[in-house]
């Protein structure tokens, strides 16, 4: 092994650009395989790779790398929520898709990252936690658009109803570790939709 180039390229990637890049896909892929709390900040810094210099001069604190960690999920379309917002899927087809399990790398079936985030940060006032609440509330709204599509005159109470649902099945997919489980919250859904949409299974 030739020690003087493995530490010459170890430290080219330390001070290369895109440190950011390279936490947040580091913290990503740790979060997902062995959760928020259980990572450390200086684990994240070897994994990235960068120095603890350069990651604190990204992310000041823990929170902050979770944040961050959250809203580059949502950028990326990672998370159930991102179904909700493609123009080209039909609106029914788009309310099916919250119960689809997101792909992730690792063989592990994970839950909602909000639901887990906000579980890791019990503290209602924290900024972790007052992340998460802002979108799963979001999710309802979108929710509420799509189903107002459909044709549902109490938007609002259908979208908290399947909402609750979607993330009842992404935590029992994680605790079980049942990708495919969201189809018996998916079945428990068709029948409020059918109740409350003019046309039931005709519609979208």
């Amino acid at each position: 092994m030739n020690t003087s180039a493995s530490t010459t390229t170890t430290t080219s990637e330390r001070r290369g650009r895109g440190g950011r890049e390279r936490v947040l896909a580091a913290a990503a892929r740790l979060f997902a395989t062995q959760g928020i709390g259980a990572t450390g900040m200086e684990q994240v810094a070897e994994a990235a790779p960068v120095s603890k210099r350069t990651l604190y001069a990204h992310f000041r604190t823990k929170n902050d790398l979770v944040i961050a960690h959250l809203r580059e999920l949502v950028r990326s379309g990672a998370t159930l929520e991102a179904a909700l917002t493609r123009a080209d899927v039909a609106p029914r087809e788009r309310i099916r898709r919250l119960f689809d399990q997101p792909a992730a790398d690792t063989v592990l079936v994970r839950g909602c990252p909000f639901i887990d985030a906000a579980a890791e940060f019990p503290d209602p006032e924290s900024a972790v936690h007052s992340y998460a609440r802002e979108q799963k509330l979001r999710m309802v709204q979108l929710i509420a658009a799509v189903v107002t599509e459909l044709g549902c005159r109490e938007p609002l109470s259908l979208a908290e109803q399947l909402a609750t649902l979607a993330d009842g099945a992404a935590s029992r997919a994680m605790v079980l570790n049942e990708a495919d489980y969201g189809r018996h919250a998916w079945a428990a859904a068709e029948v409020l939709l059918d109740r409350a949409l003019p046309g039931g299974r005709e519609q979208g």
